[in-house]
């Protein structure tokens, strides 16, 4: 997979107005929730930063996966949520206020986290003697660039043009939904050849770590007693990463520019609408036996 106008141009920019989207929705006071719900937003930070990397690690470890494979993993698994989680979050009828929340503290403490993993993670699996490791502040300077600058801006259309900004909001999801898959179509339609050979190599993997790691975000928030709208929140917000950042992080030729650490993001990105798609049937069956069970309870109390 080389890198090339997609990757080199069109990315960042499709990056920026995914973010610019979510932006758009983000207000200070969802920032501040996590005072008014610090139950939830801990639980979910703490499984998104510390428990995804965990899992990710374990997994590259323990798949046979080339180094450059295995890094891939872990440049994923180093981005948690984003805006696609989001629309997720709302399709299921979660706590969308929370999973907001999630997606832009994280968005701010994985500017940091993201290098820290990655060169860590090139240590791991490429040797102590790898050359190639992201500097730290360029690294930092230039997520930022691409995630915390058009966030802001989306805020501020928020703040002093709330009407435009609502009106833009939804157009401008959609619109990441399509770069999203366009970014995924136009890797796939490149490499078409080798993409047989990516779903096996990374295929299992990937669906692994997304399948685990909903599991593990459902466990944490229904031990933790979380109402049904925040386990589904934190359901999802864990099981979902933002696989734009992470093609981007990894062949952006800013950052780390070696596109086959992309492939497991390009593979997870795929089957992520397929998982979130069963999952999203399986709340609404939930939510109509739930339904009709109270129906049925209802006439027959008025029956007796």
């Amino acid at each position: 997979m080389e890198s090339n106008f997609l990757t080199a141009v069109f990315l960042p920019l499709a990056l920026f107005i995914i973010m610019l989207g979510m932006g758009l929705g983000l207000t200070l006071d969802d920032f501040k929730r996590v005072l008014v719900e610090p139950k939830a937003v801990i639980l979910g930070l703490i499984a998104q930063l510390i428990m995804l990397p965990v899992v990710g690690l374990g997994l590259a470890t323990i798949f046979p996966l080339s180094p450059e494979l295995a890094v891939g993993v872990m440049i994923l698994a180093a981005c948690p949520g984003g805006s696609t989680s989001n629309m997720v979050t709302y399709l299921v009828k979660g706590n969308v206020a929370l999973s907001i929340t999630l997606t832009a503290i994280s968005s701010i403490i994985t500017v940091f986290t993201i290098p820290l993993v990655v060169n860590l993670s090139m240590q791991n699996f490429m040797g102590e003697g790898v050359a190639l490791q992201l500097p730290f502040l360029k690294t930092v300077i230039q997520i930022a660039v691409i995630t915390l600058i058009p966030i802001t801006i989306g805020m501020l259309l928020h703040r002093y043009t709330p009407k435009l900004a609502s009106k833009v909001e939804k157009g401008v999801k959609w619109l990441s939904l399509f770069f999203l898959g366009l970014i995924i179509a136009g890797l796939l339609l490149k490499e078409r050849a080798n993409v047989p050979s990516w779903f096996l190599q990374v295929g299992g993997v990937t669906l692994t770590l997304n399948i685990l790691t909903m599991v593990f975000g459902y466990a944490i928030a229904t031990y933790s007693k979380l109402d049904k709208p925040s386990s589904k929140s934190i359901t999802v917000e864990v099981g979902i990463q933002n696989g734009t950042l992470a093609i981007a992080v990894a062949s952006a030729p800013t950052l780390l520019n070696i596109p086959t650490m992309a492939i497991p993001a390009a593979i997870y990105a795929l089957i992520m609408f397929a998982t979130s798609a069963v999952f999203a049937w399986f709340v609404r069956q939930q939510s109509e036996r739930i339904v009709e069970s109270t129906s049925a309870k209802r006439v027959i109390e008025r029956i007796k």
